[in-house]
């Protein structure tokens, strides 16, 4: 049934009421939500971890309430943070906004609600609200909250001490509007969530439920999604699918088996049945899984075209020792051969293609006019010449 897989996958931290919770689960159809604040133009790998369990709910026959915080972007959650989040601007919320709707809707495919508390929060009037709502708040209890006692020593503002009362009630106005009943989040929302479920039974005499899903973490407890790059994000412009592919394919061993688990669909049983005890064997799990996230992410051809590329490279060559040089669309071929160092003239460029000494995203070169294009050959080239020498090139986008 539906929750023990979540708990078999690693998937359910706390619960506000783990039977009935079950019972929801496993026996009706139920609406849910998870919210996201659209604090950049990107959704990152930690974000991966909520979609897909939504997904999975979703699959199961429950209804997906996804929510861009168009309004608690404005706040910025204090939640793990030592300084005040930096205010967006009216015109780089807009776009954030845009841009995380547009992933959504991509990694969320079918029926489901997509809303901006924005809606229902723009006009507010900020007496009216603090009346009706901000009476069942407990500052005692809000100050022995996580998200809130860590800030203590360094400054809390009271515009962030606000933005758990903005989240209960986005719960109540979900549970009001659409008759959502559960709310999903990472553990690390969990004080929120629960003024949400305070808010909703105090005012509505209502049982509503809160399940939270354990922040994406490698073995040594630290979040995972982040490089010497910065954060691994959901978007090909900042992070190349040849790099969220490479994030995956570079998981250290004792990590590859949770995350298996808890980002993919494979069922357990065949996890479980991997072999997974030679070096070729993790090896061959970690391609497994990055093809299985980038396609999720980006779409099969994309991450065909990453695992070609990675193949290549890793014949005899660790990725960390090729550097990343950018390119103009529509590069010609013998240029970009002389580029790399292989030749000194196009002649000799020319030799090398008509002699088989020259392959591209592990594909053998025998026309020396092409050029190379985003279009198809995607953002990342793998140039190779013979079984050793590479040269790894990224394709800027044309200008007009």
């Amino acid at each position: 049934m539906l929750f023990n897989e979540l708990v078999d996958r690693g998937l359910v931290k706390q619960t506000t009421d783990a039977v009935e919770i079950q019972d929801l689960l496993d026996n009706k159809r139920i609406t849910f939500y998870i919210g996201f604040d659209p604090t950049a133009d990107s959704l990152h790998v930690g974000h991966l971890l909520q979609l897909i369990t939504a997904r999975r709910l979703k699959k199961q026959g429950h209804f997906p309430i996804l929510l861009v915080g168009g309004a608690t972007a404005q706040i910025g959650d204090p939640t793990g943070k030592s300084d005040m989040r930096k205010m967006l601007t009216a015109d780089e919320l807009e776009w954030n906004i845009s841009c995380v709707r547009g992933q959504i809707i991509s990694l969320m495919p079918g029926l489901c609600s997509i809303v901006n508390n924005a809606d229902w929060t723009k006009n507010l009037n900020l007496l009216s609200f603090i009346q009706e709502f901000g009476i069942h708040f407990s500052v005692n209890n809000m100050l022995r909250a996580d998200c809130f006692r860590s800030r203590m020593e360094n400054g809390l503002s009271f515009l962030e001490f606000n933005y758990m009362l903005l989240q209960a009630f986005d719960f109540f106005h979900l549970h009001e509007s659409q008759g959502c009943i559960l709310q999903i989040g990472g553990d690390d929302q969990w004080s929120n969530i629960l003024a949400g479920i305070d808010l909703v039974h105090k005012k509505k005499e209502k049982k509503v439920f809160g399940l939270t899903i354990p922040l994406l973490t490698n073995s040594l407890g630290q979040k995972m999604g982040k490089t010497e790059k910065g954060a691994i994000w959901l978007d090909k412009r900042k992070t190349s699918v040849f790099d969220f592919f490479q994030f995956w394919r570079n998981l250290p061993d004792v990590d590859v088996m949770k995350c298996f688990k808890m980002l993919t669909f494979i069922p357990l049983e065949e996890i479980e049945k991997n072999p997974f005890s030679t070096i070729a064997e993790v090896n061959q799990a970690k391609k497994k899984l990055a093809f299985e996230l980038t396609k999720l992410v980006h779409g099969e051809d994309e991450a065909m075209l990453a695992l070609k590329q990675a193949e290549a490279l890793f014949e005899s060559k660790d990725l960390s020792e090729v550097d990343v040089v950018s390119i103009e669309d529509n590069t010609h071929i013998l240029d970009l051969i002389i580029r790399s160092g292989f030749a000194d003239s196009r002649t000799e460029a020319r030799n090398l293609i008509n002699g088989r000494g020259i392959s591209i995203n592990d594909e053998v070169l025998t026309n020396p006019t092409i050029t190379i294009s985003k279009l198809e050959f995607g953002n990342d080239v793998v140039l190779k010449k013979g079984k050793k020498n590479f040269c790894r090139f990224t394709i800027e986008d044309s200008h007009v």
